[in-house]
């Protein structure tokens, strides 16, 4: 096979859901609508909550660096891809691959961390109401982020290295909707077969013991929550966790599928409707699932459309 050098003078050709569609049309109209309403709602989540300040609390906290990361999510990824489509052409230079995975390993990861903190912090509001705010004092909130990014970005960088490193051979398209190490892989004209297990075993550490983290703080809660006296406080601590485990099997669902699932278990198809799932479709529904259900967030909202509204008494 033809071995290419990997300079910055090459590029990928990027092959996704949009060049394999009978109706490229109506899904780049349907990914400009998804991004804009990702974009509109975590925008107006992030201003509720920094605006309002009964939503000054660490749960709100950690919900705006979810939006944050939800809103940085899709748009690495969805202005280039209506981009390429309006253009015609859909390439991506050899140092924009790497850069792009790395943006999308360290937001993801992060987000993956990040719900695990989340699922503690419901656990010691409910099971320690009294001590909740010296559990989740400010000073352990800015932590919980520092630690999300620090590890999320080690870990990317480390996998963007690694990966971008294979020396890369014959046909150059990458049968997906952005950089990611599955499909790269594939392109790779040396063995893989060590790192991919490599990928494999990273992926099972860095999303299962998240994942296993909320389990267990979940089941305390809800046998907490099933202890209550006051039915009102139960249905209220209900919502909120079921907001959040909707969250949770949302982006796990997708994560678990795309780096924990061995790789003769991928096709190219399976993977581009993954990677639209987590990266365009979840961020736009992430802040609906938490917003719709959420009478502080709806109360916020209502009282900055009151004000915007309000005319002054001549």
């Amino acid at each position: 096979m033809e071995l290419w050098n990997t300079t910055l003078e090459n590029s990928f050709f990027l092959i996704g859901i949009l060049q394999d569609s009978k109706y490229p049309g109506l899904i780049c109209a349907t990914i400009t609508f998804l991004y804009l309403v990702a974009v509109t709602s975590n925008g107006l989540l992030l201003l509720l909550i920094a605006m309002d300040k009964r939503l000054h609390v660490p749960m709100y906290f950690l919900l705006s660096q979810l939006s944050l990361m939800d809103l940085l999510l899709t748009t690495v990824i969805s202005p280039k891809t209506l981009m390429d489509y309006l253009h015609g052409k859909s390439t991506i230079s050899f140092s924009g691959c790497g850069f792009q995975m790395f943006l999308l390993l360290t937001i993801g990861g992060a987000e993956d961390i990040l719900l695990a903190f989340m699922a503690y912090d419901r656990y010691v509001a409910i099971q320690h109401p009294l001590n909740y705010m010296v559990f989740m004092r400010p000073k352990v909130c800015w932590s919980m982020v520092a630690t999300n990014w620090l590890l999320a970005s080690m870990n990317s960088l480390v996998h963007t290295i690694y990966t971008m490193n294979f020396p890369f051979c014959g046909t150059r398209e990458i049968r997906h909707l952005l950089c990611e190490i599955p499909p790269l892989l594939k392109l790779a004209c040396a063995d893989t077969t060590k790192y991919q297990f490599m990928v494999y075993s990273m992926g099972v550490a860095f999303l299962l013991i998240p994942l296993s983290v909320i389990l267990v703080s979940y089941t305390l809660v809800l046998t907490a929550v099933f202890h209550m006296p006051s039915t009102q406080g139960r249905q209220k601590a209900l919502l909120t966790c079921s907001s959040h485990l909707t969250v949770v099997g949302l982006y796990y669902g997708a994560a678990v599928l795309m780096y924990v699932l061995p790789s003769a278990y991928h096709s190219p198809h399976q993977d581009n409707i993954i990677s639209v799932f987590y990266t365009i479709i979840t961020p736009a529904l992430n802040p609906l699932i938490y917003s719709l259900r959420n009478k502080d967030v709806l109360g916020a909202l209502k009282k900055v459309l009151g004000k915007g509204l309000s005319v002054p008494k001549l």
